[in-house]
């Protein structure tokens, strides 16, 4: 059987190729509504398939997006991802999903393989300044929109939480509850000090304790992010001398280990230990107890990082400011914290 071809479709709907283009790739020019439907129909009629191998060598761009995160199994990079997987799927596109495994390497093996299948654009979590990657997206001249936070090696444009400012609400609602001090999980060792959100999130409970008057010293604790590591971390915190009466997490991951290290230690929260994180996961309201935390608008997020990757005005000129578009963060009050909320 013949292969259907778009030449077949236009000469049953009575117009021009360029005309059934155009009804298919939804544009660049507009076609009237009447004309629309004939081409529709006479695609059904043939079960017409666009050839989108040819259309991506043919315009040098596919109907994909390139999303790397630093792992996927971690709560908030998965919801995150599935946000810009709906959100493309609005625009009609489908998204392809990297880890790095927070290694530089890992990052750029995925960028060089995204960009060579010539995605409509990439969406990049970076956890930490890489030249690398900087001089992987300036060699192709790619589209990228940096998500979550914008590493200073890569000046391109960035859809951010407010990391800072969420953490000093968080912090400072555990010391209203009349807590001496409040610990930190913040990052590892390795953690970058600049361009990553856990930096951050540790920076906003600094920035918390000290307008307190209160000394931050021998109070941060470098954490793993993710909650089986934490709460190895957390059996040894808790258990030790000097036992913190409130602890903020820099991930809703970390405060999940935390909280199941307590209850192993028979330490009542938030009775004798108050607890927050930062990402406000879907799980964070059914720990026991619900855990407070800090929550921004992903879906929101992702769409504004979607439509900038896909429109012509990505790339605009101005201020670090002027580039970066940041969405709030809002304390989602529940029970961890000794407030009697969700």
């Amino acid at each position: 059987m013949a292969k259907v071809t778009r030449d077949d479709v236009a000469r049953l709907a009575g117009t021009s190729t360029a005309v059934v283009s155009y009804v298919i790739n939804n544009g660049p020019r507009p076609v009237a509504p009447a004309t629309r439907e004939r081409v529709l129909a006479a695609i059904k009629q043939l079960g017409y398939r666009p050839d989108r191998v040819a259309q991506a060598m043919a315009s040098r761009r596919t109907d994909l997006i390139g999303m790397i995160v630093p792992d996927a199994r971690q709560p908030f990079f998965a919801e995150m991802a599935h946000a810009v997987e709906r959100a493309a799927a609005d625009r009609g596109k489908m998204v392809l999903v990297g880890n790095s495994d927070y290694r530089d390497e890992r990052e750029v093996h995925y960028l060089r393989a995204f960009l060579g299948m010539r995605v409509a654009g990439l969406i990049l979590v970076s956890q930490g300044p890489s030249e690398r990657a900087a001089q992987e997206i300036e060699a192709w001249d790619a589209r990228v929109v940096l998500l979550h936070e914008r590493p200073e090696a890569i000046d391109d444009v960035a859809v951010v939480t407010d990391d800072i400012g969420g953490a000093q609400l968080a912090t400072r609602h555990l010391l209203e509850h009349g807590h001496p001090y409040v610990a930190c999980f913040g990052g590892i060792e390795s953690t970058p000090s600049v361009g990553d959100p856990v930096a951050d999130h540790e920076e906003g409970w600094r920035r918390a304790m000290l307008e307190a008057g209160l000394s931050v010293e021998g109070r941060l604790h470098q954490a793993p992010y993710n909650r089986y590591d934490a709460y190895e971390l957390a059996l040894k915190v808790l258990s030790g001398p000097d036992r913190p009466p409130a602890i903020f997490c820099s991930t809703d991951d970390q405060a999940i280990g935390v909280l199941r290290a307590a209850r192993e230690l028979r330490i009542d929260v938030p009775g004798e230990l108050a607890v927050a994180g930062f990402d406000d996961v879907k799980e964070a309201a059914l720990t026991d107890p619900p855990l407070t935390t800090i929550s921004s608008d992903r879906p929101a997020m992702a769409r504004a990082a979607v439509d900038l990757v896909l429109d012509d005005g990505l790339r605009v000129a101005g201020s670090r400011r002027e580039r970066v578009r940041q969405f709030p963060s809002a304390l989602v009050v529940r029970r961890s914290c000794g407030c009697h909320g969700g």
